[in-house]
C-alpha cells in the first residue's frame, strides 16, 4: 500500500472509465479491506459508489473495470489510529473466494541522539574506559599506568564496591564507590552508565594495554557497520560463541551455546559475527544501557549478558585487536585470598544461576 500527493496521479472517473474493455468486465471485481489498529482511503479521484467506507477500518472497493480497481488500489493509504511504538496490523484482504492476510508494520521511531565528537575527533571524545574493582587496587593501578602510556587522557570510569577504600587520584579517572560486595553485573550497570561518549570499552581490573591494544580498530568496526557491540582478545583468546534458540511452547524453550561464530564480517578481513565475546569489549553505550546487566549476578558472571542481550544487540568480534593480562601469582596477602573466595564459582553459585537463567528466560533446556 503506498500513499500519494492527492495532487498528482489524479484521475477523473471519466478517464478510468476509458481505460476498461469489454474483456476487463467481471462480475467478481469487488475487493474488501479490513484492519483492527488503523483505517483505509484512497487517492484515487473515483465516484463515492466505488469506494465504501472511506476513513473506517474496512473499505469496500466495487469497479467493473479491473484497471480502474488496480488504479484504486494503487492509490490506497492505511492510517494507524492506536499509537503504539512498535506494533502489528494484520489486514485482511477479500476478493470473491480469495482471501488473503499482510502486516501492516506501525512504528514510532525514535528520538535521534547526536554525540558531540569534537572537531578533531579524538579517541578520547568517543571512548571512555570502563571497568570494576573489587580487593584488588594493585591491579587496577597497574592497569591505569598501562592505558596511560598509550591514551594519556581518555577517561577512566571506575566502580568499585570495596569495603576498605582507596581513592585513586589520577587525572580523568572517575571512581564511583557502591555498598560492599555489591557485585560484578551492578558494578558494570554503575560504570556503563556514567558513560557521556558515544562508546564504551570495558576491561577487566587485571588486564593490561599492550602496543597491540589499538582500540582505534574497534571504534573504525563501529562506525563503519551496524554493529552494537565488537569484541577484541585477551592474549590471543577471543572466547567468541553462537547462540541458538529454540521457542517452545508452554513449557519453554531450549537455549543452545555453541563455540565459534557465524560468519565474517564484510570488510574486516580479521573480524566475525558472533552471539557473544570475551570480556574485552567496545559497545555503544546507549544500547548497551537499554539491555543492561542483570544485578543478580553478583559473582562469575559473562555469558549470561550476551544471553540476556540476544536477539537486541548486534555482535561481532575482532582477533586483532588484544589486550594483555597481569600475571596471575598464588594469594599471598589477605585481600589476595579473600579475592579467591569470592571469585570461586561455587555449586551453590552454579546453582543459582542456572536456576535464575531457566526461570527468566522460560527454558526447559540449556546446552553449551
Amino acid at each position: 500500500m503506498a500513499k500519494c500527493d492527492s495532487a498528482m496521479n489524479r484521475v477523473s472517473a471519466l478517464e478510468l472509465n476509458k481505460l476498461g474493455t469489454v474483456n476487463d468486465i467481471y462480475p467478481s471485481n469487488r475487493v474488501t479491506l479490513e484492519a483492527s489498529l488503523g483505517t483505509f482511503n484512497t487517492f484515487a479521484d473515483v465516484p463515492e459508489e466505488q469506494v465504501e467506507g472511506r476513513g473506517n477500518n474496512k473499505m469496500t472497493i466495487s469497479t467493473p473495470y479491473l484497471q480502474v480497481l488496480n488504479h484504486i488500489l494503487q492509490h490506497v493509504t492505511y492510517t494507524s489510529t492506536v499509537f503504539d511504538i512498535d506494533a502489528i496490523d494484520i489486514v485482511k484482504f477479500k476478493m470473491g473466494n480469495s482471501k488473503a492476510s499482510f502486516p501492516v508494520m506501525i512504528k514510532q521511531p525514535p528520538m535521534p541522539f547526536v554525540f558531540d565528537s569534537g572537531p578533531d575527533q579524538k579517541i578520547s571524545s568517543l571512548v571512555t574506559i570502563t571497568t570494576k574493582t573489587f580487593l584488588r587496587y594493585n591491579k587496577v593501578r597497574i592497569l591505569i599506568k598501562s592505558i596511560r602510556e598509550f591514551y594519556p587522557n581518555i577517561t577512566i570510569i571506575v566502580a568499585d564496591d570495596n569495603e576498605n577504600t582507596e581513592k585513586i587520584e589520577e587525572p580523568n579517572v572517575e571512581q564511583y564507590f557502591m555498598p560492599y560486595a555489591k557485585g560484578w553485573f551492578a558494578g558494570r550497570n554503575l560504570a556503563v552508565s556514567q558513560v557521556t561518549t558515544k562508546y564504551f570499552l570495558w576491561v577487566d581490573d587485571d588486564f593490561l594495554f599492550t602496543k597491540d591494544t589499538k582500540i582505534e580498530k574497534l571504534v573504525q568496526v563501529l562506525e563503519e557497520t551496524d554493529l552494537d557491540l565488537v569484541g577484541g582478545s585477551v592474549n590471543g583468546n577471543d572466547f567468541k560463541f553462537r547462540i541458538v534458540y529454540q521457542e517452545g511452547d508452554e513449557e519453554g524453550g531450549c537455549l543452545h551455546k555453541k563455540h565459534g561464530s557465524y560468519h565474517k564480517l564484510e570488510g574486516f578481513p580479521n573480524c566475525v559475527i558472533a552471539s557473544g565475546v570475551v570480556n574485552f569489549f567496545m559497545a555503544h553505550a546507549r544500547r548497551v544501557l537499554a539491555a543492561g546487566f542483570d544485578p543478580k549476578l553478583q559473582r562469575v558472571a559473562h555469558t549470561e549478558f550476551f544471553i540476556d542481550a540476544f536477539g537486541s544487540l548486534r555482535v561481532g568480534s575482532c582477533s586483532d585487536v588484544v589486550a594483555g593480562h597481569q600475571q596471575r601469582t598464588p594469594a599471598q596477602t589477605d585481600n589476595e585470598k579473600k579475592y579467591d573466595r569470592f571469585r570461586q564459582n561455587t555449586r551453590e553459585l552454579i546453582y543459582f544461576k542456572l536456576n535464575l537463567l531457566y526461570f527468566k528466560n522460560n527454558l526447559k533446556c540449556y546446552t553449551q
